[in-house]
């Protein structure tokens, strides 16, 4: 027999500064995955919004604002544009690879030279060599890190290029975090290139959607999530197609979340 299902219990943070709209103020509410269902309740809150980090799920929840909106794209009916795939064609001799989550020390350093160049003054570039290894290897689900590698001489790995933390649900991929080179003219444009893979991975599975986290209106670090169609946001009538005139979008559908 297998323990019962508990219904989780939900925590909020205490208020503090937004890290995409200035000014505001960001909360979140979350819960702990554990214990034999953590795979099933990371699918379930997955589709009302959530993300997970570490053994964490949580989602935006702010009093006054409903700027962060879940996105998903639909991978199924997802067709690559010229641009797309030129940059395919560019970086078709990658070798990619779905590795346990484990880390190592040259994803940690790529890490490193991403946040330098893209979050240089982020939270996150304070983090070390555990702090890392906690990021990739404190998971209760199905979860792999991603490896994005150009071609290997005599049986040694290729050099590392980008890497995607990516958790498999019942329903799709979702994308937890990818970093990648930045300040290399021979390999541009690397982290759509991460996105499109993952949309053509989930589509040869038969997994119908990649969840790329919270869009945020009116954040320009966000607007990259919208250019990848057919997307859906999760709002009051639950998950709705945005047509390329709705960036204007409707607020996020609140979770039902115990007193």
């Amino acid at each position: 027999m297998t323990a019962p299902f508990r219904f989780p219990r939900f925590f909020v943070t205490s208020p503090s500064p937004c890290p995409y709209l200035p000014g505001r103020q960001e909360r979140k509410v979350f819960t702990e995955l554990t214990g034999v269902h953590a795979g099933e309740l990371n699918d379930a809150l997955g589709r009302i919004g959530f993300r997970r980090s570490q053994s964490v799920a949580y989602r935006p929840s702010c009093g006054s604002c409903t700027a962060c909106v879940s996105v998903r794209v639909v991978a199924g009916e997802f067709e690559l544009n010229a641009t797309q795939r030129k940059l395919r064609r560019r970086h078709s001799d990658l070798v990619v690879t779905a590795c346990r989550s484990w880390a190592t020390d040259e994803q940690f350093q790529l890490l490193r030279r991403y946040l330098s160049a893209r979050h240089p003054g982020g939270g996150m570039t304070m983090m070390d060599e555990s702090d890392y290894a906690d990021m990739v290897e404190q998971t209760p689900v199905n979860s792999h890190i991603i490896e994005y590698r150009e071609p290997g001489v005599d049986d040694r790995p290729g050099r590392l290029v980008g890497a995607c933390i990516t958790d498999q649900h019942a329903d799709g991929l979702s994308m937890i975090y990818s970093f990648f080179l930045t300040d290399d003219p021979t390999r541009p444009g690397l982290g759509t290139y991460i996105i499109l893979d993952h949309l053509l991975r989930a589509r040869a599975t038969a997994l119908p959607y990649v969840y790329l986290g919270y869009w945020v209106k009116g954040s320009a670090r966000m607007a990259y999530k919208t250019r990848y169609r057919p997307i859906e946001a999760l709002g009051p009538a639950g998950w709705t197609r945005l047509e390329e005139q709705d960036t204007a979008l409707v607020p996020q559908a609140k979770a039902s979340v115990p007193a």
